[in-house]
């Protein structure tokens, strides 16, 4: 076995011209198709998955209520047709489960930076509990009164209603007795 490796060893690198006739154009052509993107590979666009965290959670990526972390780019996930489905995992909220909706799709499971402070202190809105609804934008502000059907630390989302026959939506508790929903 010694002996193999020292021959191997001791051989000179010999350096070969490109075939005849192959040009430089299609060389370079060929190792640019190495460095393909892995979504443009058939796989899943992480920073998609990103994206769609960062909407879902209402919060950028490392501040309490958002993602922890971005997901890991080493992941290669089959690519997915159908949008992906969001949903926080129990009811602690501090991870959102994104999915593939398609047959044989995957699931991963995000972490959510929790605020410890906002942890022990309770929930900042209370199921039940009468709340202003308030839609902000650049330039305007509407708000009106309506319920909540969930309870929730500062900046978690949580379902509300305007009246008792109004189909709930989703809004991000902002202080005490205040949420707000988010204006695209």
């Amino acid at each position: 076995m010694t002996s193999l490796c020292t021959s191997i060893l001791r051989r000179p690198i010999v350096r070969r011209p490109i075939a005849r006739g192959t040009t430089h154009a299609a060389v370079l052509a060929s190792i640019a198709l190495l460095a393909v993107p892995a979504h443009a590979a058939g796989f899943a666009d992480l920073s998609a998955v990103d994206t769609a965290v960062a909407q879902f959670t209402g919060l950028p990526i490392g501040v309490p209520g958002g993602a922890q972390l971005p997901v890991d780019r080493r992941l290669r996930l089959a690519s997915c047709a159908a949008p992906f489905a969001l949903s926080w995992r129990g009811a602690g909220r501090d991870t959102v489960v994104v999915q593939c909706p398609d047959a044989g799709g995957w699931r991963l499971f995000v972490p959510v930076v929790t605020d410890a402070r906002q942890d022990a202190a309770g929930p900042a809105v209370v199921r039940g509990e009468g709340v202003t609804i308030q839609a902000a934008g650049e330039g305007f502000s509407v708000s009106q009164p309506g319920e909540a059907m969930e309870s929730g630390a500062v900046g978690a989302w949580i379902r509300v209603r305007t009246s008792a026959k109004a189909d709930p939506v989703r809004a991000r508790v902002v202080r005490p007795g205040l949420v707000e929903l988010p204006v695209d």
